[in-house]
């Protein structure tokens, strides 16, 4: 799909989608216990294919327009032979093969091409260790059972995806099991989310410092959860007021402990003066601040060198994208330089690289200077009513098959 934007202000009340992070465990949780209502958890592709994955493994699920009644998941029961698809999610990827390695045999997990070219060194250096199968032939992960208590720890470098796994599959176990995590802890707040949801299903962690010990002194209930506004999605948003426009974003959670939420102080920096940002634990953030910088004073963003591994590798995306609207910014292996420009509108097409947030950046930047975007349909990933959102807000969208 394409879209086609005509320099217009955004203005008006927009509601904030609902949190696909917080929706993914708040699934995957309730899915552990008897019977659990998720309400609120949205359209998004991910969050579907979360809920497809927990149906093929074993859970009970009855959908509603906009909810959820789900439990029986007992990850133990995982039959021989079961089969799932994680399209482009990487969370649900990442999420779930710990939890098959609680299985009774193998389970084969496939994805589109570029979700099964993310790292998985984690999960394979731990299946060598415990003797578990784990093999990736033409995209197609075999993972076998056997994952048991015991003390582990992972690199917190690469990505905190894997944590979060493993603290869902050691939380089923009934024995006493400890994550501890080393070196550079990044996107640590997105494992606090994790905490967050496994307590809010009954199960308690204790964390100190950076180990977690999981035990069976608790254990899961049936709860009735909503899913709290995305502050992710609504910086996309709320950038409509750095560049002439004034939304208003209701539905947000001023007292969350989502990571994203910190894009309002960078905002602020952002509107001053050229500056310095660490995008290491908010890397989701980093396509709509590129765009942001090359509108404003630009900016130095440094802890990019995970945007590589992201639906695209973000970093020389949006280098791309910005380069036809007359911004040449610096890729380095872990920090992106961006000169405030003289920006013009686009001669020729912007590509979205099949990634939603770089669709929904560059389509914040096009209401100022006009301009098409290709693949416009990567929104669907996690905000799919991102277009017709804008329609709402400014008068100059077209849509084109």
């Amino acid at each position: 799909m394409k879209v086609k934007i005509i320099p217009s202000k955004a203005n008006g009340t927009a509601i904030a989608p609902p949190s696909k992070s917080m929706a993914h465990r708040a699934l995957i949780c309730a899915s552990f216990t008897e019977s659990s209502r998720v309400n609120g958890i949205g359209k998004s592709r991910d969050v579907d294919v979360t809920l497809d994955c927990l149906e093929k493994l074993g859970a009970k699920i009855e959908r509603a327009e906009d909810s959820v009644i789900i439990g029986g998941f007992k990850p133990q029961n995982i039959p021989d032979g079961s089969e799932i698809y994680c399209h482009e999610s990487g969370s649900t990827l990442r999420f779930f093969i710990p939890l098959c390695m609680l299985g009774k045999g193998k389970t084969y997990i496939s994805g589109a091409p570029r979700l099964m070219e993310r790292p998985l060194t984690v999960y394979e250096t731990l299946a060598e260790e415990l003797g578990i199968e784990f093999s990736l032939k033409d995209g197609i992960l075999t993972v076998g059972g056997g994952l048991r208590a015991g003390d582990y720890s992972v690199d917190g470098s690469i990505s905190s995806q894997f944590i979060t796994g493993l603290l869902f599959a050691l939380s089923c176990i009934p024995e006493k099991s400890t994550l501890t995590v080393t070196g550079k802890f990044e996107s640590a707040s997105y494992v606090d989310l994790t905490l967050s949801a496994l307590k809010t299903f009954g199960k308690t962690v204790v964390r100190n410092k950076n180990t977690y010990e999981i035990n069976r002194e608790t254990d899961f209930i049936s709860t009735d959860y909503t899913v709290e506004g995305d502050w992710s999605s609504s910086a996309f948003l709320d950038a409509f007021g750095l560049i002439g426009g004034s939304i208003r974003v209701k539905g947000l959670n001023d007292k969350t402990i989502q990571g994203d939420a910190v894009y309002r102080g960078f905002y602020k920096k952002l509107a001053k003066s050229y500056n310095t940002y660490d995008l290491s634990n908010c890397p989701d953030l980093a396509p709509i601040l590129f765009a942001l910088a090359a509108v404003l004073h630009g900016g130095e963003f440094t802890g990019t060198a995970r945007l590589k591994i992201k639906e695209s590798d973000r970093a020389e995306a949006m280098k791309a994208e910005l380069a036809k609207i007359g911004c040449d910014i610096t890729v380095e292996k872990n920090r992106v330089i961006i000169p405030k420009a003289e920006l013009h509108a686009p001669t020729v097409p912007i590509s979205s690289h099949n990634d939603h947030r770089i669709a929904m950046a560059m389509g914040v930047i096009l209401t100022l200077l006009g301009g098409e975007i290709e693949g416009a349909e990567a929104v669907t990933k996690s905000y799919p009513s991102f277009w017709l959102t804008l329609t709402e807000l400014q008068n100059g969208l077209e849509f084109y098959a």
